[in-house]
């Protein structure tokens, strides 16, 4: 509460609007390394167990694993380009009526990063899936190709989220 001295705005926040951005980063981040942990996650278990009976599968069945792990890195790379927009408002600069960051930059980089983290989540869940199936079907029958199909398909989700938020980020 401000005292009768002291001007209503001395109490104003001149960033309020970081937090959405800095929302944007976390949900890039955190939802693209869910969907990275649980392709990986679903995909190992299936590739330890084929590998305990099939020691030359073994090779082939990391696509999985590999292609899980580009879903962090979409993440990472949207947290740091978003990261880099991030302009804190001194209050001499507020003062003077300059804000750095506007609320509009930071809804566009809390729905970006939701993008980029949800679309990872998603691709995550359905590699994981593809993944484990297909290494198990390998032990019986050389399904190398159509996994690699599947996974593409299923990897160009996180891809989709991933240009989005970028192409967010960088409208005017």
């Amino acid at each position: 509460m401000a005292t009768p001295t002291q001007p209503e705005f001395w109490n104003y926040d001149p960033n309020p609007y970081v937090f959405f951005g800095y929302l944007g980063i976390t949900a890039a981040l955190v939802f693209g390394n869910l969907g990275a942990a649980y392709g990986t996650a679903r995909s190992g278990i299936a590739i330890c167990e084929v590998s305990s009976k099939r020691i030359d599968l073994m090779f082939k069945s990391i696509i999985p694993v590999v292609m899980a792990g580009i879903l962090g890195i979409y993440g990472l790379i949207v947290a740091v380009l978003f990261n880099t927009d991030i302009k804190i408002t001194s209050e001499e600069q507020w003062m003077a009526g300059n804000n750095n960051y506007s609320k509009a930059k930071g809804y566009k980089q809390m729905a970006g990063g939701l993008c980029c983290g949800l679309s990872s989540l998603a691709s995550g869940l359905a590699i994981g899936v593809i993944g484990e199936n297909a290494v198990k079907g390998n032990m019986y029958r050389d399904l190398v190709v159509g996994m690699i199909l599947m996974l593409i398909f299923a990897e160009a989700l996180g891809l989709f989220g991933f240009i989005i938020a970028i192409v967010i980020n960088l409208g005017s």
